[in-house]
């Protein structure tokens, strides 16, 4: 999530009282911060985030690979990783997604309806350039999800 936010630019009212950064930023300050010191971001691209991220999931992935009895660390490993951390990434926009939309049905203008159309608009507009609404029907949020489930499939049949 911190390296998404860093990638759209936006900090989601860090340092404010009751928003999301607020709670994300602290919680995850112990695994970036010291990742931070020696490797910096490259851009709007938050490598802290990034590796933390990656070496979480690398753990799973080695927890899990040792229960089956396989060989932990081997390059199978570290792209299966990979795939991994793609896919729960892809998940996690899919959940945004899915929030976005009913928020927008049931407390549009609410704080949390505008702090997951923060995160999620940078996905719409590409799509809403190329599809015009409809009216009132906005149709972009499907087609976003329709290309995640497409990339997930894809990834499911990689694993």
């Amino acid at each position: 999530m911190r390296c998404y936010i860093q990638w759209i630019g936006s900090n989601l009212g860090a340092g404010q009282i009751k928003s999301i950064g607020s709670y994300l930023f602290p919680l995850t300050n112990w695994i970036i911060l010291p990742i931070r010191r020696l490797i910096p971001s490259l851009g709007r691209f938050d490598t802290a985030s990034f590796l933390a991220a990656y070496v979480l999931v690398l753990g799973k992935t080695i927890i899990l690979s040792w229960i089956l009895g396989l060989s932990p660390l081997s390059l199978f490993a570290l792209i299966f990783t990979s795939i991994e951390l793609l896919d729960l990434t892809i998940s996690g926009l899919i959940g945004l997604v899915f929030a976005s939309v009913i928020l927008s049905w049931i407390s549009a203008g609410s704080q949390i309806q505008y702090l997951i159309s923060l995160l999620v608009e940078p996905l719409l507009n590409p799509i809403r350039r190329v599809i015009p609404r409809l009216g009132a029907l906005d149709l972009s949020p499907l087609i976003l999800l329709l290309i995640l489930q497409l990339l997930q499939i894809v990834l499911s049949n990689l694993k």
